[in-house]
């Protein structure tokens, strides 16, 4: 029995009509738009409550195409809906869509989706996949070979149709999930898993809607034995998005039973034909085929980035928004009132017993804001843990111990040579003088790198010259910082794992030639934290630590003997669940393993469109869509 038809799967959003989607909070035009999506669909995609609920972007039409789109990246479906396909409509409602994103974000780099029956030529290097949907007639009959066998399942199965998860499909879900884990039938794509995991809750919010809809096939003792979950929202046709059928509770042709109850329904719904999606693999594509299902529309889909704005359409912008809100306000002024956000990915489900807590990986510097997402995650906890409390008492306290020199210390200063010094104001301070001024490549503020390098134990020196290179580069946000912030605005429980002594004990244990080599490595700090930064977006933890593990802090003492301690204190928050701990992301490769040896179940979040569909190709498992 084919597991997955759909190219998008659900998630944690709903299939909700477009009144009740939108009737309180958004306008009358959003309104018609899914409207329209609903009435003019022609492929699963179009369901509007599908792709909001895989994406929780906007969605908006240019001319017959729909976009769905938020924050960097753009998604286009490209089947028209009404007419036919042609590159030069595309490219124009591309183009349109594309300058509207771009002038809402902000953003200079969409990271753009396409799906359609063809694509131009200009974007034939970027697919990365190639199908063919498949339909069948709400008409069709069952096969001739099928009509025995399924009337002897209909003596035996009691077929239903609910919108409610029971145990009993909890039971099933898990069953069909366990087949594939151990490797007794194909392999479970990570977005298909996901869809599993995240039928309960999107059945509990579209009861109302009615669009999702389970079919059921229950046995005599109350046993389900298949299940099939169908989308109604599209005017013109059911889509089949996944079934499971059961091995422990088997009778032979259940599943065919359901096609032939879900095509009777289909008819009587009055919808035109069923979606069966995409052909997938040759053992689902045999499964549709036997039931009568015929190729229809093209499958083609592209990834790549799109550029936006020049740099001096950016001066431009930004100078025409300083005179709209204040002569006196400044360019840095301006975007900090907005600051960028990323959708945060460097985090995992922690499972056991039940219980569902999460382990995020920090950076103290960073370029971008992650507040929706910590917003977002928070909603799901009860606690936040960090690894020692961040508030100003504290940081204070920090702070000075940095700036307190032992007796008999010989200052960073005298350690380097005045060449190495040089080159280390150079980077930190960044170009100065007249010509840099006049062109305006001068900083603001600039460190005082010598007196750093005097008056700081080593510790100290690097987060401090380390923190005014990235200042320059205009880093203004510190993920945990950020996260502290809002755990306590929105009233969480937050908790330090550890306190003043042990934390200074940690700095002050970093090797001073570690520092020192860091710093005559200077020259490559720009390199590094472009790296640290693409690498941390992706949530790609082994790169990370590939292109950042010469930070100075990174040795075991730091991070090793560290683990098991922050293992012991947030032990007995994850047994309750419902907890989110907060560590330097370095922690995170011994703690993955250390929470499995104590038997949780991790599973990497992947928060964003691009997060997924690059887990999806990896084919990778233990992921949880977010």
């Amino acid at each position: 029995m084919p597991e997955n038809n759909t190219t998008f799967p659900l998630d944690e959003q709903n299939l909700k009509s477009p009144a009740s989607v939108y009737s309180d909070t958004e306008t009358l035009e959003q309104e018609e738009l899914y409207q329209k999506l609903i009435d003019f669909a022609r492929v699963p995609e179009h369901s509007p409550g599908l792709m909001h609920a895989l994406s929780q972007g906007k969605a908006f039409c240019t001319g017959e195409y729909f976009f769905i789109h938020d924050d960097d990246w753009l998604m286009a479906i490209g089947y028209p809906l009404h007419g036919t396909y042609s590159h030069e409509d595309f490219e124009e409602a591309f183009k349109n869509a594309c300058q509207e994103v771009i002038k809402q974000s902000g953003q200079q780099t969409l990271h753009c989706f396409a799906i359609a029956p063809d694509l131009p030529e200009r974007l034939q290097d970027s697919i990365i996949d190639r199908d063919r949907f498949y339909v069948l007639s709400s008409k069709a009959q069952i096969p001739a070979r099928l009509r025995n066998p399924v009337q002897k399942a209909g003596q035996i199965l009691r077929i239903e149709e609910s919108t409610v998860f029971t145990p009993a499909h909890r039971r099933l879900w898990a069953e069909f999930m366990g087949r594939a884990d151990r490797g007794e039938t194909a392999p479970l794509a990570p977005h298909v898993r996901e869809l599993y995991a995240r039928t309960p809750e999107a059945l509990a919010e579209t009861e109302k809607s009615g669009y999702l809809r389970l079919l059921n096939a229950w046995d005599s003792e109350g046993h389900l034995v298949a299940c099939l979950m169908l989308d109604y929202a599209p005017r013109n046709f059911v889509s089949y998005i996944l079934g499971a059928h059961s091995r422990t509770h088997y009778v032979p042709h259940a599943a065919d039973l359901l096609f032939a109850s879900m095509t009777e329904r289909a008819k009587a719904e009055g919808k035109r034909f069923i979606h069966l999606g995409l052909g997938v693999n040759e053992r689902i594509l045999r499964f549709k085929k036997k039931w009568g299902a015929v190729p229809s529309l093209p499958y083609v889909m592209a990834e790549w980035q799109e550029e936006g704005e020049s740099e001096e359409q950016n001066i431009a912008r930004d100078f025409a928004l300083a005179l709209l809100r204040s002569s006196t306000m400044t360019k840095r002024q301006i975007l900090a009132m907005q600051p960028e956000q990323r959708p945060f990915a460097m985090f995992y489900e922690a499972e056991k017993n039940g219980k569902i807590s999460y382990l995020c990986g920090t950076a103290h510097f960073f370029y971008y804001s992650f507040e929706n997402s910590f917003r977002k995650l928070f909603r799901e906890v009860d606690t936040v843990i960090f690894e020692g409390p961040l508030d100003d008492a504290f940081m204070a306290e920090v702070d000075k111990n940095g700036k307190d020199l032992e007796p008999g210390f010989t200052p960073l200063i005298e350690q380097l040579t005045e060449a190495e010094i040089r080159k280390l104001e150079r980077v930190v301070r960044g170009p100065e003088g007249k010509w840099a001024r006049l062109a305006g490549l001068e900083a603001s503020k600039k460190a005082d790198v010598r007196q750093i390098l005097t008056t700081m134990r080593p510790w100290c020196a690097f987060f401090s010259l380390w923190t005014a290179f990235l200042e320059r580069l205009d880093w203004k946000c510190s993920v945990d910082m950020e996260a502290w912030r809002i755990a306590r605005d929105m009233g969480k429980n937050v908790i330090g794992m550890e306190n003043l002594e042990e934390q200074l004990a940690s700095l002050n244990s970093v090797p001073i030639e570690r520092v020192l080599t860091y710093f005559r490595n200077c020259h490559e700090w720009k390199t590094y934290s472009k790296r640290n930064l693409n690498a941390y977006l992706a949530g790609d933890l082994e790169k990370m630590m590939g292109s950042s593990a010469e930070f100075p802090t990174r040795t075991g003492t730091v991070i090793g003997l560290r683990d098991q301690r922050f293992r012991e204190r947030m032990r007995p928050y994850l047994e309750e669940g419902r907890t989110a701990v907060f560590v330097g992301a370095a922690h995170l490769l011994n703690l993955r393993w250390m929470l499995a040896e104590d038997g949780y179940t991790l599973r990497r979040c992947l928060p964003g469109l691009p997060h997924k569909l690059k887990a999806f190709l990896h084919n990778e498992k233990e992921v949880r869509w977010w």
